[in-house]
């Protein structure tokens, strides 16, 4: 395991470090030592973040000595897409290798009014959340940000390729917690929303956490843009310890407080995520408790979630009779409620289900 993916590959090659991983100054300095023109290095720059380049070859405004020297004095461990699935329902699933040989999974979820780039921020989770496929998994490492970056411009690829339509939006509900990969989610945002970068909006950004309380605050503290999307799933400590073992260290009081906390700092939209699970959470007991849960945090609004089966976990999905009761409980109560059904499930590619099957890593 190398938690420090960076510091694994400069061992691996031995002083060559990573070029997005480097100051400009460095890539200036690298130019002026070669003797090239100053322009040289806002060429390398547009290659690497705005032109989209994933190798040295791509820079094709370069001399083939310059691309040369760059290959030789840096490295560029960009992701590759190892396989992709098109759902039924239009939704695209994609599997990405990266520089060491493992395996993350990126979706591209379209809808009429948006396409949405679903992304992953580590290979593997350590949360193990009892509904989840990707909490089976054991995690490897962290994604470096470039690695994050690089999902997101290949689903944008795809969205304008399959559908002629750009990325609205970008959740980071992939594989992994992103508040365990804390500073490479930030710098990832920042590459993401810079003018040198995709230049998207923050706002149309959301980092969905299972409610680490610590690194909620520190979002606060760091004044974020982004939304927090909060994967709550039970409204009372008992059933969440149950189901989401983070519970234990983060519990539902300390949760709010640290929600409290992240709205006075920034202002920015705090959303809650609540999967129904038959006989489980989904009675009308459980709704009153989630209303109170509602009222005490200033949520934008709380996504009631269709559950999509994993095998061997012993969960399923309310009826539909069900459903619709809880969710008129809450509407009731005057709390602003979505649904959100599942898409890509034929595909594994819906809420939970990610878990690159088939593959060992």
């Amino acid at each position: 395991m190398y938690p420090n993916p960076i510091k694994y590959l400069c061992i691996m090659e031995k002083t060559r470090p990573n070029i997005r991983h480097v100051e400009v100054a460095e890539i200036e300095r690298f130019i002026g030592r070669l003797g090239e023109k100053p322009f040289r290095v806002k060429q390398i720059v547009e290659w690497l973040w705005q032109k989209h380049a994933h190798s040295f070859d791509e820079m094709t405004n370069l001399s083939k000595e310059l691309r040369k020297q760059l290959e030789e004095t840096f490295t560029f461990p960009a992701l590759t897409i190892n396989t992709t699935q098109l759902s039924e329902d239009g939704t695209l699933k994609t599997r990405f290798k990266t520089f060491d040989d493992h395996m993350i999974e990126g979706v591209l979820i379209p809808t009429t009014l948006r396409k949405t780039a679903c992304v992953s921020s580590q290979v593997g989770c350590s949360l193990s959340c009892k509904f989840c496929a990707t909490g089976t998994m054991e995690r490897k490492r962290n994604l470096s940000f470039d690695e994050i970056y690089d999902q997101v411009v290949y689903i944008l690829q795809q969205s304008e390729e399959t559908y002629e339509k750009h990325l609205s939006n970008i959740v980071f509900m992939g594989m992994g917690e992103p508040l365990m990969n804390y500073h490479n989610l930030l710098k990832a945002v920042e590459r993401i929303t810079s003018p040198e970068g995709l230049g998207m909006s923050a706002k149309r950004i959301t980092v969905s956490t299972a409610g680490l309380v610590k690194q909620i605050r520190q979002l606060g503290d760091d004044n974020v843009k982004f939304k927090l999307a909060v994967s709550l799933h039970a409204a009372n400590d008992k059933k969440r310890n149950e189901i989401m073992p983070i519970n234990e260290s983060n519990n539902i009081k300390s949760l709010i407080e640290a929600l409290n906390y992240f709205y006075k700092k920034t202002g920015t939209e705090i959303s809650f995520e609540y999967i129904l699970f038959r006989d489980f959470n989904d009675t009308e007991k459980d709704a009153e408790e989630l209303t109170k849960i509602y009222r005490q945090v200033p949520a934008d609004l709380i996504n009631v979630i269709e559950y999509n089966s994993v095998d061997n976990f012993g969960f399923d999905k309310p009826d539909e009779e069900g459903f619709e009761r809880f969710v008129e409980i809450l509407q009731k109560n005057r709390v602003n409620v979505r649904v959100r059904r599942s898409r890509g499930k034929d595909i594994d590619a819906a809420c939970g289900q990610l878990a690159n099957k088939g593959n060992n890593n």
